[in-house]
């Protein structure tokens, strides 16, 4: 019997797994206490210091998947932290890549197929001139893997990036204890922050 629980245990630290039982889980917070972890997240964030980043790319959050409110967190810098730039990205569903533009005044947002605001076009940005990336997820380990939707498009993306760019999870849960199925191609975040804590896990 022990063995076999070893067993449901592993199985359900697969990627798959993880992203059906967060996905769930995210989905079924009651609106107040999902208000009440983004706010938590939000003060964790606060504790960053962003003055020696200049581009920043961050993700906006599908509101029907209850994804962090990243909205907040550039509303907070944009005044903490008025010389940084922001980037958002673009995805071509067709090949999985994405381009990533300069989120300006002037800059149009438009909803793809999967609920994304995106920029419509604007000022393109290579990803090697990016300084800080604010990554989605799911679920999270202890080593810094994370679950996205399974697309891959986030872990080309971060292998286009510097090495020396510093990549930053954000999420709603503790991490699980650890990823079985991660490969070559998982890019291991640097830091992720949560309501409750702000894990880091190397250091360049």
């Amino acid at each position: 019997m022990f063995a076999d629980n070893n067993i449901f245990l592993t199985y359900l630290l697969t990627k798959k797994d993880i992203r059906k039982q967060y996905l769930e889980k995210r989905l079924n917070l009651p609106d107040d206490l999902s208000t009440t972890l983004n706010r938590q997240l939000l003060e964790k964030c606060r504790q960053l210091d962003l003055s020696s980043f200049t581009l920043v790319h961050i993700f906006l959050p599908i509101t029907e998947k209850k994804e962090v409110d990243t909205y907040a967190l550039v509303d907070w810098a944009r005044i903490a932290w008025p010389d940084v730039q922001w980037v958002l990205s673009k995805s071509d569903l067709s090949t999985g890549l994405m381009l990533h533009y300069l989120w300006e005044p002037d800059t149009l947002l438009v909803n793809n197929k999967y609920g994304i605001p995106e920029p419509e076009s604007g000022t393109l940005i290579p990803p090697a001139m990016l300084d800080l990336v604010f990554v989605p997820l799911l679920a999270f380990d202890h080593k810094g893997h994370r679950v996205g939707y399974g697309k891959g498009m986030y872990d080309r993306f971060l292998q286009e990036c510097r090495p020396d760019a510093t990549t930053i999870g954000l999420s709603l849960f503790d991490p699980v204890d650890s990823i079985t199925d991660t490969d070559s191609l998982d890019v291991p975040l640097d830091m992720v922050i949560t309501p409750g804590l702000i894990y880091q896990f190397k250091k360049k």
